[in-house]
């Protein structure tokens, strides 16, 4: 998995996403959304698309289809993984437990991607291991905006448990 390689062999992950995407223009960064609203997934797509268009990215419509996917003997595992919250049959929540759970799975940065900006929601996946906590944006240009910023953080700051004061990302 490109991730982990670069993680594993990089100096810093100063930008690592970013460098991620800017070092792989004949590969592929490869991203998985779970939600369960098919505007809001289509809509990701599009903004990912403009913002970082060799960033590969497969939604899944609930958690449970995400986990099975992840499950697979013959799956790609993704770089990074966006989730919502409420979603019908396995929730996002219970996705991250899960996948922080499995060794081959764990190191896998999280970003909670939710409507919900509730404290309990926050605290709950930050304590579960998210890497990030975002509150979904309201308009195109705002989702945009967002994956800009998320592709060109300092993720140092952004491992599970760091850093609370960052958790939550605008």
């Amino acid at each position: 998995m490109l991730y982990k390689e670069i993680k594993t062999n990089a100096q810093s992950w100063k930008n690592i996403l970013f460098t991620l995407s800017v070092l792989t223009k004949d590969k592929e960064v490869f991203v998985m959304l779970a939600d369960d609203d098919e505007d809001d997934r289509d809509l990701f797509k599009e903004a990912m698309n403009e913002v970082m268009p060799h960033v590969k990215v497969q939604t899944v419509e609930d958690g449970e289809r995400l986990i099975k996917m992840l499950e697979k003997p013959d799956a790609r595992i993704p770089d990074l993984i966006f989730l919502d919250l409420n979603m019908p049959c396995k929730s996002g929540t219970e996705c991250l437990k899960e996948i922080r759970k499995r060794n081959n799975l764990k190191h896998i940065p999280i970003i909670i991607y939710s409507t919900s900006g509730h404290t309990e929601d926050i605290d709950r996946t930050y304590y579960n291991g998210a890497n990030v906590y975002v509150r979904k944006p309201r308009s195109f240009k705002g989702i945009q905006s967002v994956l800009q910023k998320l592709f060109n953080v300092d993720w140092d700051q952004y491992t599970p448990l760091a850093n609370k004061e960052k958790f939550v990302f605008s």
